[in-house]
């Protein structure tokens, strides 16, 4: 059974760098369709940054582009999210979604970011939250 954990979550300050992990377990192959997504209080659930099965493309949101990064250790199947120069708007309980039957695997990254309800497996979530 596919089981999905993120962990690294914190408080840090204004400018502060976290690195975000998710633990894919039960999982037959390490290159699914995968994703980060963040809702903060009373606000809607945002794609963050994916990662297609069909050809490796990624997606970042625009409010993370160029200070986030995606990136997975199929060997391990593990997903990081590095987070740099992070800001008090970046504050949100950040979930890990993964694809452990492989049916998203047509779908292009930004696809699996910005239209919801394709990920069925989430993990429970890990609070960022940056305050100075």
């Amino acid at each position: 059974q596919a089981h999905i954990a993120e962990s690294g979550g914190g408080l840090v300050q204004p400018g502060d760098s976290l690195r975000l992990s998710c633990e894919l377990s039960g999982f037959r192959s390490g290159d699914n369709a995968i994703g980060w997504f963040r809702q903060a209080p009373g606000k809607e659930r945002e794609g963050v940054s994916c990662i297609s099965k069909s050809d490796g493309d990624t997606y970042y949101a625009t409010s993370v582009k160029g200070r986030f990064t995606i990136s997975r250790d199929n060997a391990k199947n593990m997903v990081y999210l590095q987070m740099n120069n992070l800001k008090p708007e970046d504050t949100a309980v950040y979930y890990c979604a993964a694809d452990p039957r492989n049916a998203l695997r047509f779908v292009s990254a930004p696809r699996l970011c910005t239209i919801g309800g394709y990920f069925a497996d989430w993990g429970q979530g890990t609070q960022v939250t940056v305050s100075s």
